[in-house]
């Protein structure tokens, strides 16, 4: 890659006329350009000044490289004129993708304390699939991604999976629902209309396990990719939904529904993946502090 200290000496000299001018407006010695001069020409494989009696001209050569030239630096001049321009308070941009099967309210409240901090703080924040935004976040255009699971031993992006907590699943009914199930749970589950997470997914897994597990066959009535798509139908008395036990009393509230039972067996998992190993940057840091220390405790 070409050394862009010695191209800044040649533009200076090319500009200047002369290294013995470069070398007062540089408060470098004659000497030291000169030989950066010479590591440039030496890198290009080409000579880029022809000595003219005492002076030097450009080739037709050096004419190109300074036509770039002048292009990188002018684009650098704009450049810290903008940062110069820029207020002293802007607020830090945090980009953030959110795995698209992952529950918005668990996603809410791991986001919350970015807007809370004492700096301001722009957040932007993305929904995809998993695979999409990992290649995102391996070309820096993402800061960090909440998942429901750690990178996948096949993929091959680089990253760092950092675990923020797990919790229980809880199933919910409209009080009219819940008056027609029979029995205690989750035995009254058997026969009852179920709204469940799509095939595929880590939590669904789990639940089609452990309903197999107890020999307990419910009615599927529908399946869901959006959680929050699931939790309306619920809320409209279509069938018993399931969300994570951290947001109980939150689901309960908002969707004027009961919980009917708890599963401990059944753990949703959540993660925060970043590029970086240990995490330096505040926003994604302070995200993932707030998480371990206050959502997913104990129940």
């Amino acid at each position: 890659m070409i050394n862009y200290k010695h191209l800044h000496y040649f533009w200076s000299v090319a500009r200047e006329g002369g290294v013995a001018r470069a070398s007062e407006r540089l408060h470098l010695t004659p000497q030291t350009i000169s030989g950066q001069l010479s590591l440039l020409e030496e890198y290009l494989g080409v000579d880029l000044f022809a000595r003219v009696g005492r002076n030097l001209e450009l080739t037709d050569t050096g004419r190109v490289v300074l036509s770039y030239a002048d292009e990188i630096f002018s684009l650098g001049g704009e450049l810290e004129e903008v940062m110069h321009q820029l207020p002293i308070d802007r607020p830090q941009l945090f980009r953030v993708g959110v795995v698209d099967v992952l529950p918005k309210s668990i996603a809410h409240r791991i986001l919350q304390p970015a807007l809370m901090m004492p700096e301001s703080v722009r957040m932007t924040c993305r929904e995809a699939s998993l695979d999409t935004l990992l290649a995102e976040l391996a070309v820096h255009r993402l800061d960090l991604v909440l998942a429901d699971r750690p990178i996948p031993p096949t993929v091959s992006t680089r990253g760092f999976s950092h675990k923020l907590g797990e919790c229980a699943v809880s199933f919910f009914a409209t009080e009219k629902l819940g008056k027609t199930l029979e029995g205690d749970f989750p035995h009254c589950l058997d026969g009852a209309p179920l709204l469940l997470p799509s095939s595929g997914n880590q939590l669904r897994s789990g639940i089609d396990r452990w309903l197999d597990k107890h020999r307990i066959h419910p009615r599927t009535i529908a399946e869901f990719d959006d959680s929050a798509l699931m939790k309306a139908f619920g809320q409209e008395g279509a069938g018993i939904f399931i969300a994570p036990a951290a947001i109980e009393a939150e689901v309960e509230w908002q969707y004027q529904v009961n919980v009917i039972g708890r599963v401990d067996e059944v753990k949703e998992q959540f993660y925060a993946i970043s590029v970086e190993r240990r995490v330096l940057h505040p926003v994604v840091s302070t995200v993932v502090e707030a998480a371990r220390e206050s959502l997913f405790v104990d129940e």
